[in-house]
């Protein structure tokens, strides 16, 4: 049953990146008032959907952050049935790797049927604790076309709905509703420090030794 509904969102994911919408459409655009960032912003192509996807899922940073997760769950045992072995270090790096990779391709196909930018789009012009508010608001909402900022449903169901169709791929002890919640705050707490990386990180590399005033 859980595997018919992975491969229905795989294939609805996937026509929604081949045939959603990927820009505005004539007469489709009503600019809302102008901020900095909106001014910035432009709408996502079906071409920079995919890439989304593979660098979200296989990109270093996500590889990087999947070792990091793998090594936490080895250090407290998480989930028992896996041990601190190489073996188990392998398989909670195999079913983050999985999971994520099904979120993301959830995330782009649903959101393209509807214009939802999947990427985190850096903010202008803001003080910090502006900045700090839009990363947290772009954890939650995404952008539109048009430039409006709308809740990000794709997102939604692609981090809740890829903790829970994963349910046949977890050991006993992972599975049910409760650690599936679970996971899911973490996805979002993950996306919030994610975005918090992609907003302040060029910031602070010019920061670095030898690279003032670059």
């Amino acid at each position: 049953m859980r595997t018919a509904a992975i491969a229905a969102c795989a294939l609805l994911a996937g026509a929604g990146l081949i045939f959603g919408q990927t820009r505005p459409q004539p007469g489709q655009i009503k600019p809302p008032p102008q901020t900095p960032a909106r001014q910035a912003y432009q709408p996502i192509t079906r071409e920079q959907r995919i890439d989304w996807v593979a660098e979200a899922s296989v990109g270093p940073r996500s590889l990087a952050t999947g070792v990091l997760s793998a090594a936490w769950g080895n250090l407290w045992n998480l989930p028992s049935e896996y041990g601190r072995t190489w073996e188990g270090f392998g398989k909670r790096y195999a079913v983050r790797l999985s999971g994520i990779a099904t979120g993301n391709a959830m995330e782009a196909g649903l959101g393209a049927i509807w214009g939802e930018d999947p990427r985190y789009i850096r903010s202008q012009g803001l003080p910090f604790w502006g900045r700090v508010r839009h990363v947290l608001k772009l954890t939650f909402f995404a952008y539109r076309p048009d430039g409006s900022i709308r809740p990000a449903y794709a997102r939604w169901a692609g981090t809740a709905g890829n903790n829970f169709l994963t349910w046949p791929w977890r050991p006993p002890s992972a599975q049910g509703v409760g650690p599936a919640l679970v996971r899911t705050v973490w996805g979002f707490a993950g996306r919030a420090a994610s975005n918090a990386v992609t907003e302040f990180w060029p910031d602070l590399r010019r920061l670095l030794p030898g690279r003032r005033g670059r």
